[in-house]
């Protein structure tokens, strides 16, 4: 496993890798002190499978920083690892693309959870946080695999190349079809997935073997 380890604070970063560095003693562990030597990294490392993020450093004002990250790499999870607790912020961090929040008070058993469940495709939050502040689009969803097996081989085929970052006229010529189907099956698969963007689409979706449901007899 390659964790990208995303914090201004050098002992909070050495106690961060230290803690995975125990869990997952294979894992290949890269660092950055701001969002754009994260950036860096992960143009220079697109292995990456993880990143723990903290909100709170110099230079960033709110959500700036996750916005940053997830717009370098919208495949990888990103995980937040912040002092700050209030239930609003994990919201709006969930919100704009997190795949979790834990605080920095957690024990290593907790971070070791967060992480695991993140990398399985899950949501992590905190045990006490109050139901009403996930959002609704997470506490109603399936999991992500039995929403796409809900598309047709058709659809399949268009979310993989929505995936390649390819766009409706692209995909419309690749398939042999115009771009008023192109766009039909993409509001569909918007529609099936519980999404409301390609991006949305990209992040939920980038844990999936999409060789092996291409290769399905189905798809």
């Amino acid at each position: 496993m390659h964790l990208l380890i995303v914090d201004d604070h050098p002992l909070f970063r050495d106690a961060l890798a230290s803690a995975v560095g125990l869990a997952y003693p294979d894992a290949t562990r890269h660092e950055a002190d701001s969002i754009a030597s994260a950036c860096a990294v992960l143009a220079a490392h697109p292995v990456i499978e993880i990143i723990l993020l903290d909100l709170s450093m110099q230079g960033v004002t709110g959500f700036e920083g996750l916005l940053a990250i997830r717009a370098q790499a919208p495949r990888v999870p990103i995980l937040v690892v912040s002092g700050l607790e209030d239930p609003r912020i994990i919201r709006e961090a969930l919100d704009h693309g997190a795949a979790g929040f834990v605080p920095k008070a957690v024990d290593k058993a907790t971070l070791t959870q967060a992480i695991a469940d993140v990398l399985a495709g899950g949501l992590s939050v905190p045990a006490n946080l109050p139901n009403a502040t996930l959002p609704a689009s997470f506490a109603r969803k399936a999991p992500i695999a039995e929403r796409v097996a809900s598309l047709t081989p058709q659809q399949v085929r268009v979310l993989a190349m929505i995936r390649q970052g390819k766009l409706n006229k692209q995909i419309a010529h690749e398939l042999q079809v115009g771009d008023s189907t192109v766009k039909a099956h993409v509001s569909e698969i918007l529609r099936k997935l519980d999404v409301i963007s390609r991006t949305q689409i990209v992040i939920e979706t980038a844990l999936l073997d999409f060789d092996r449901i291409l290769a399905s007899p189905e798809g």
